[in-house]
Order: structure tokens, then sequence, then C-alpha cells
């Protein structure tokens, strides 16, 4: 590896890097919807799964589940707000 493309890497200004993904992924929301989104996802899932077979951890399994209740909890206090207007 070139120690100087290594330092330029991270030296990269991250805030504008994540903005141009954001603006990236909008746009191809817009043009193509959720399947998009979906399909990269799933092909980050696919990769992840060829370099780590023995992923995802029982632990970070677990760990989703929670956030997903959680989001859920979230979800349903928001439709009852909305549902009582």
């Amino acid at each position: 590896m070139d120690p100087e493309a290594a330092r330029s890497f991270a030296r990269r200004a991250y805030d504008v890097v994540a903005e141009s993904k954001e603006a990236y992924w909008a746009q191809r929301f817009r043009e193509r919807g959720a399947e998009a989104t979906w399909r990269a996802g799933q092909a980050l899932r696919e990769h992840a799964k060829r370099v780590r077979p023995d992923w995802p951890w029982e632990d970070d399994r677990a760990e989703d589940l929670q956030h997903h209740v959680a989001l859920l909890a979230l979800l349903d206090r928001a439709a009852h707000a909305f549902a009582g207007r």
C-alpha cells in the first residue's frame, strides 16, 4: 500500500464524503425506488458473508432485534398519534 495514499484517505473531508453519499442514494431512491437501496443492502450482506461466513454473530443479531423492537414501538406511538387527529 502506498503510505501517501493511506494518509490522503485518512485526511479526507469525511463530512463532504457523507454528503455526497447521501445525495447519491437519495437520487438512486428517486430514480429506482426502495428496490435500489434494498439491492445495495443485499449486496453488502452477501459480501460480508463471503468475507466472514460466521457473520452475523449471535450478539449482533440480539442487538439488531432490540433495535427493531424499539423502532416498532416508536412507529406504533406515531401511528396512534396520527390516528387521533
